[in-house]
């Protein structure tokens, strides 16, 4: 036994700070020791640890002490000095064994918190999805690297000086809040040689050991995926000189995917990325009341009306408002649809496949017992899953659909020339013939440029078969590819991301999303320069046609569904009114000054020309726009212009453009608030809500 007399003795003398050689020797020792350490353990040469809870494990501070007892006790140190050197791996060694050998404590209660890394493969929290073998892999090696840094900072940090026996029975979590909370004792012997910076040191390195060693969550552990999103990116409609350039042509739109994936973005707390948001599409995503045509023989009915512009008070709005002559159930054609389904890997996700699968269902239960069904999978390659069935088979349908399964690659073309074969073999005369493609969009075997998909779906609609696209999922969405297969395709695009979207979509707008009454319709818009000094028109950027698209007919163009609304704005600033952004051109006024101008009291002329579904011959309707569509305020327009009007603002705010730059979010809502009106599916009342957190987000203020 050592003399008491000797041990107070060496307690009591201050060791002398050790030179830059014997810091050194010190420190390569520690990692040594840290290796052979690790080496030991890997190789499975280590003390079988006590069973969690076990009261029988001693505390971490009495480890140390038991084990710096031991070391004394055989007196392997002859002097104090050579204790100091020595000090370093020591401690180094003892704190990876007892990272090795002891969960850490929880507050003072005892109780045992167990991390990632103490916890069984099996019984990790659960990611959302299944693990590959990959990725497995991949998190066991960062669980390793992550101890081996926890370690390796505990290993090189120096001795902390001594805390009450409080902080230790608290375990390391309370011992790092009593250290920061109070008062140090003042530093002695080695740590008064620095000025107590070697302490400060072991505290710091004490508190990133702490912050380490929590639990995390699994997905924070795993490499973040990519975004693989494809969005075709686009500029902003500039302002136009009526003298200028007084003709604005462009195609129809009732797509409504942008609207989706704003509110899916805004709701996960993301303000939209610019060019995900198209405006118009905004704006065609809610059902208005516009006045409709009285007989199928005219397909649909055009209201134009001005009114002052809310953000400007210089400009006015000139609002067009389409409506399409609403098709009763009874008189529905029959219905032959192909599901085109995209089974790839890619769709793996509970928001993909799972959800496709319910909207579907959906959908099936929409229609009519003699409707026929199909169903094509792609995935490496195409499959016919269900030949053409009628409906009164519902079961069988359902079955197909509920026995879908993800894997493999993505073969779109070969899929997409399947599913329009068998809409050849079970074509309806006279009725509706569509395949309705559901995909993330990640086209990656056969034709995978989008030109090249264009050009066949160009083909593939001279057969008379119409076309549908649904986007589904985040991360991997090609929304460039679905735009452009649907405007070449006689066909319109959605994008689901909740089962109540897919409800909307396939249910409630089921005529609509269903049967065409109007093909290849575009409208062209002639500007009075002599009342009118410029225009902008707000939105339909990717629908932009040339003048002389106008009277191709070759030239295809948008789709009208049974009783679907369709909305157009131009923000238009009236000759005089002081609003002008373009300097007007020196030589100009003659020609539009000289008293010999036709139709000088109108604002505009606009032209709609479009084509019956089974006619390739397009027909024209006019609309001159005068002083008669006017509407002194703004706020004696009807509801649903005052809410479309809201509507494209909220577009082009998230969209940060110049006219809304100084319109706010709470002016946004004030119109749309008023304007709700008869809201029976709460889609008004939800944009209301993405107004308010795009303002909370802080969405281009």
């Amino acid at each position: 036994m050592v003399d008491d007399n000797e041990l107070n003795r060496l307690r009591d003398i201050a060791a002398p700070a050790p030179g830059t050689d014997a810091k050194a020797r010190a420190f390569e020792a520690a990692l040594r020791a840290y290796e052979a350490a690790t080496r030991a353990y890997d190789m499975g040469e280590k003390t079988s640890p006590a069973a969690q809870g076990s009261t029988n494990g001693l505390r971490l501070t009495e480890r140390a002490q038991k084990l710096w007892s031991e070391i004394m006790q055989k007196k392997l140190f002859a002097t104090p000095a050579i204790a100091g050197l020595i000090a370093l791996p020591i401690a180094g060694y003892a704190a990876i064994y007892m990272l090795q050998e002891q969960s850490f404590h929880s507050g003072g209660d005892e109780k045992i918190t167990e991390t990632l890394a103490d916890k069984p493969a099996a019984e990790r929290p659960a990611t959302g999805r299944p693990l590959s073998v990959a990725e497995a892999d991949k998190q066991k090696k960062a669980d390793a690297d992550s101890e081996s840094r926890v370690a390796a900072e505990a290993l090189v940090a120096p001795a902390s000086p001594p805390r009450s026996e409080s902080a230790a029975v608290g375990g390391l979590a309370n011992q790092d809040a009593l250290t920061r909370n109070a008062p140090q004792p003042a530093p002695s012997g080695e740590f008064a040689q620095d000025g107590g910076a070697s302490a400060r040191r072991g505290t710091t390195a004490e508190s990133k050991l702490m912050m380490q060693r929590p639990a995390m969550p699994a997905d924070q552990m795993l490499p973040q995926e990519q975004n693989r999103d494809r969005v075709e990116g686009f500029k902003t409609n500039p302002v136009r000189a009526a003298l200028e350039d007084p003709v604005s042509t462009f195609s129809i739109d009732v797509d409504t995917a942008s609207y989706s994936f704003v509110r899916r973005s805004l709701k996960e707390g993301i303000v939209p990325q610019a060019d995900t948001v198209r405006v118009e599409e905004m704006i065609n995503y809610f059902p208005y009341d516009w006045k409709g045509p009285d007989s199928a023989s005219t397909p649909f009915n055009s209201t134009v009306s001005v009114m002052p512009t809310p953000w400007n008070e210089h400009t006015r709005l000139m609002h067009v408002a389409i409506k399409g002559f609403d098709v009763k159930p009874a008189e529905q054609p029959k219905a032959n649809l192909v599901f085109l389904i995209d089974v790839s890997g890619s769709m793996n996700e509970q928001d993909k496949l799972p959800l496709l699968q319910s909207a579907f269902r959906l959908l099936v239960s929409r229609l009519k017992p003699d409707d026929t069904v199909s169903i094509v999978t792609y995935a490496g390659d195409a499959g016919t899953v269900l030949e053409p069935t009628r409906v009164s088979e519902k079961d069988k349908i359902l079955n197909a659909i509920d026995t879908l399964t993800p894997g493999g690659s993505t073969a779109g073309e070969a899929g997409i020339k399947e599913a329009y074969r068998l809409a050849q073999k079970s074509f309806v005369n006279d009725g509706i013939n569509r395949v309705m493609l559901a995909t993330d969009g990640d086209f990656n075997v056969g034709q995978t440029d989008d030109d090249d998909l264009k050009r066949l779906i160009e083909k593939e609609r001279k057969s008379g078969v119409f076309l549908s696209v649904f986007g589904f999922g985040r991360g991997n969405l090609n929304d460039q590819m679905m735009q452009t297969i649907a405007q070449n395709g006689n066909g319109t695009a959605a994008y689901i991301d909740t089962l109540a979207e897919a409800e909307k979509v396939l249910v409630e707008d089921a005529s609509s999303t269903l049967f065409t009454i109007a093909k290849d319709v575009k409208i062209q818009v002639e500007f009075n320069p002599n009342k009118v000094s410029e225009y902008r028109l707000v939105g339909y950027e990717t629908r932009a046609l040339n003048r002389e698209d106008f009277n191709n007919d070759r030239v295809d163009a948008g789709e009208i569904g049974s009783g679907h609304s369709v909305t157009a704005i131009y923000e238009i600033t009236p000759k005089g009114s002081g609003g002008e952004q373009i300097d007007p051109l020196r030589y100009g006024q003659a020609s539009v000054n000289n008293g010999g101008v036709a139709n000088a009291d109108e604002y505009a002329f606009v032209k709609i020309r479009y084509k019956l579904p089974n006619e390739d011959a397009s027909k024209l309707i006019t609309t001159p726009v005068t002083s008669a569509n006017e509407v002194s305020s703004f706020d004696q327009a009807s509801t649903d212009q005052r809410f479309s009007v809201a509507v494209a603002a909220f577009g082009q705010k998230l969209r940060d453009e110049d006219a809304t730059a100084k319109f706010g979010y709470d002016k946004i809502m004030e119109i749309a608030t008023a304007a709700r009106g008869a809201d029976p599916f709460g889609y008004r009342s939800e944009f209301l809500s993405l107004v308010r957190l795009a303002s909370a987000l802080g969405g281009n203020r």
